[in-house]
């Protein structure tokens, strides 16, 4: 199972930018998505989260901002984010908790994304 997260970049404070991310190979069902961040020294954090039922959590610091949503016939899971602030600067990775066609049941990551919001 391969992950690829895309649409990371440059923005301004105040805009916005879409992450995506893919998931390929073997799998027979993707249980859950999430979008982590690790910024600079810190540890990394799980930014929104989104259930196979399509129930979202959100990290208080994005709520409001942030969107993530599932595509579950693509494998896909897209991360909107809105009103950006320069915190959110960070490297952005997905996860996915996956079952593969060989019943194993893992967690799954991308190879993460950088973010950079300019003041």
């Amino acid at each position: 199972v391969q992950l690829q997260a895309f649409g990371g970049g440059w923005v301004q404070a105040g805009g916005s930018l879409r992450l995506s991310c893919a998931a390929s190979g073997s799998i027979r069902y993707i249980n859950a998505w999430g979008w982590y961040r690790q910024a600079p020294g810190k540890q990394r954090e799980l930014v929104a989260a989104v259930t196979s039922g399509g129930n979202a959590d959100y990290a208080d610091s994005v709520k409001g901002r942030f969107t993530i949503s599932r595509d579950n016939a693509k494998n896909t899971v897209s991360l909107q984010m809105n009103s950006l602030k320069p915190e959110d600067t960070a490297v952005y990775y997905c996860k996915a908790a996956a079952i593969t066609f060989y019943f194993d049941v893992r967690d799954y990551w991308g190879q993460g994304t950088q973010v950079t919001v300019s003041s």
